[in-house]
């Protein structure tokens, strides 16, 4: 899991030299973000349902393979166009075999195991994403301009192939009746009777329930794709193109595309089938306002380090390790945040959740004013240190425990599907925000037109681009802000069952 959210943010600081290596457009550095996010949530449901069907041991070890063959094909790629093919099906792998993550973890353990089970695994999706920029900005460091970018890729064949080994031998196959012995002796006494009522229901039958109800709805999968795709291409590749008539059209076809996702989800429901996303969810008023929040927040909280990188290597001149630093205190922030987040989650409730996104909200605009006040060509890290600590710690703070708050607006029987929901839109949420952020950063950036730029040009123009970009985050951010207060002041002994103090369900 680590490896796979490390892969959505360790190319940012790759994106400089794989645009000198391969001589790439603006577009294609923005595609290699978004197709990987976008396939990788694309994929979360469907697998989740093929799982549940068939067992989770050999999608997790397929998408797993596939995931490790994608990597090296990255690191082979010779053009632009090649990269972003591999890129989607590296995340379309990602996304195959992330649900076991989960699935596993729901199956393996129960009570109080379970709830550490799922804080540890809350932990890895905040501080992968931070750590990303840093081990991406030390490989180039270590092997050069022409061979680092690539080993950010190729750096996941000994983890796969370790994993896949592992994955052969330790996981089990099937259902819960297959657990390894002395797997029960491991809960704490009592720890049955501190399930939510109905949980012990689930576990056993919930695979039967949905291999009754029947397979991946298909034609959903390609409308939602087909309506997705059709908003990303013009974002991406408007600005590059001048922004032609095909563009408006394209939005315009896949807003009605995602219309007509809707409207088919609703007939599916109606005839007692299992669509992919379960349009009753959305009865719920605080489930929209937190899918909604998931979508925004990522948004906010991907696109950042895309913005910095570009500005610290492209506009002011510094290395890939140098960007990469500048992460650190990002990074040390979400650990501080999410090492605490499960206690206070506890303790004060929703209130963990505004504390969060306001830091967040806080730190990004801070991060926006840096820019705008100091003179390009002079900013350095320090300026960004606290900024960056204050968001790295409130976002800590939020990703752990925010699906929980997000589950606890819907019925009990309903948090496996509103779980898959969340995934999916956090994802898309990275996706929808680098396209956004790249058109506003490429789309304001003036280079002189005549000879070659100076580093002050650079810095000028880069530093201009950076701050209208910040701008457009720490909006998102505030969005975020306002969004919490949809959500339950509390997550108590109503709180669907399969949820946990992390805030992840099983499917």
């Amino acid at each position: 899991m680590f490896m796979s959210l490390l892969d959505a943010t360790i190319v940012n600081v790759a994106l400089p030299t794989i645009r000198t290596s391969l001589d790439a457009s603006e577009a294609t550095l923005s595609w290699i973000i978004s197709g990987y996010a976008l396939a990788f949530g694309l994929a979360l449901i469907p697998a989740g349902r093929v799982g549940d069907r068939y067992g989770h041991k050999w999608v997790f070890f397929s998408g797993l393979a596939l995931f490790t063959a994608a990597s090296v094909a990255c690191g082979l790629a010779t053009d632009g166009t090649q990269l972003i093919v591999a890129r989607v099906v590296q995340g379309l792998a990602a996304g195959i075999y992330l649900p076991a993550v989960t699935a596993y973890i729901q199956l393996l353990f129960t009570g109080r195991t379970r709830g550490r089970a799922f804080a540890i695994m809350g932990a890895v999706v905040g501080v992968s994403s931070a750590l990303g920029p840093l081990i991406g900005g030390l490989l180039i460091e270590a092997f050069g301009d022409t061979n680092g970018w690539r080993l950010v890729f190729v750096v996941n064949l000994p983890i796969g192939i370790v994993a896949l080994v592992a994955a052969a031998i330790l996981l089990p196959t099937g259902s819960e009746r297959q657990l390894p012995t002395g797997t029960e002796r491991q809960l704490p006494t009592g720890t049955e009777r501190q399930l939510p009522t109905g949980t012990e229901r689930q576990l056993p039958t919930e695979t039967e329930n949905r291999r009754a109800a029947g397979g991946v709805d298909g034609l959903g999968l390609a409308l939602l794709s087909g309506g997705l795709i059709a908003i990303l291409v013009p974002l991406i590749e408007g600005q590059d193109q001048g922004w032609p008539a095909w563009t408006y059209v394209s939005l315009v076809g896949g807003v009605a595309l995602i219309a007509l996702f809707g409207a088919w989800e609703v007939a599916v429901a109606k005839r007692g089938r299992s669509p992919l996303v379960p349009p009753h969810l959305f009865s719920h008023p605080a489930f929209t306002g937190g899918v909604i929040l998931a979508l925004v927040y990522f948004a906010a909280f991907v696109s950042i380090f895309f913005t910095i990188s570009i500005l610290w290597q492209a506009g002011l001149g510094h290395t890939a390790l140098e960007s990469g630093i500048v992460s650190i205190p990002f990074a040390i922030g979400s650990i501080i945040g999410a090492s605490q987040s499960g206690r206070l989650a506890a303790a004060i409730g929703r209130r963990v959740l505004v504390i969060g996104t306001a830091m967040v909200a806080v730190g990004l605009s801070a991060l926006w004013l840096v820019l705008l006040l100091v003179t390009p060509g002079d900013v350095t890290h320090w300026d960004l240190l606290a900024p960056l600590l204050v968001a790295g710690t409130g976002s800590g703070l939020f990703i752990a425990p925010n699906a929980q708050f997000i589950i606890a607006t819907v019925d009990r029987q309903e948090a496996g599907a509103a779980s898959g929901v969340i995934g999916v839109m956090q994802r898309l949420g990275s996706a929808i925000g680098i396209a956004i952020i790249g058109s506003v950063f490429f789309g304001t950036l003036v280079l002189p037109t005549q000879g070659p730029p100076t580093a002050d040009d650079l810095a000028i123009a880069f530093t201009h681009s950076a701050t209208a970009a910040l701008a457009v985050s720490a909006a998102l951010a505030v969005v975020a802000f306002l969004l919490v207060f949809a959500l339950p002041k509390r997550v108590g002994s109503g709180a669907p069952a399969g949820a946990d103090r992390s805030g992840v369900s099983a499917r």
